[in-house]
């Protein structure tokens, strides 16, 4: 019985320890110079093959999202859809700016 105790003892602490590696690495920001790949790699997913964002565009994202993945979804999201709405065939700063404004 004890034998069993201790091993769900461990098995708890590996599942809280996994579980806080994962956390981390989710808050983990994304550096300059790897998100436009970050961002390209988003949009393979997505089954689109274009370069969608200019380099502008990926450094107004970083910095306004300061590099966090989570914000930096929400916000190219935004921009993406910005773009579309003016029937763009890009995504530049201004549409940033439209997706900033709308996030505040």
């Amino acid at each position: 019985m004890v034998a069993d105790q201790q091993g769900a003892v461990r098995a708890r602490g590996a599942r809280t320890t996994h579980r806080h590696a994962r956390a981390r690495a989710r808050h983990r920001r994304i550096a300059r110079d790897e998100l436009g790949g970050y961002l390209e790699h988003r949009l393979h997913l997505s089954g689109c093959e274009l370069p969608l964002f200019e380099p502008a565009t990926v450094e107004a994202i970083h910095q306004a999202a300061g590099g966090l993945p989570h914000k930096v979804n929400l916000l190219a999201h935004d921009a993406l859809f910005a773009a579309a709405i003016a029937k763009a065939k890009t995504i530049n700063t201004e549409h940033v700016q439209t997706a900033l404004q709308e996030v505040a």
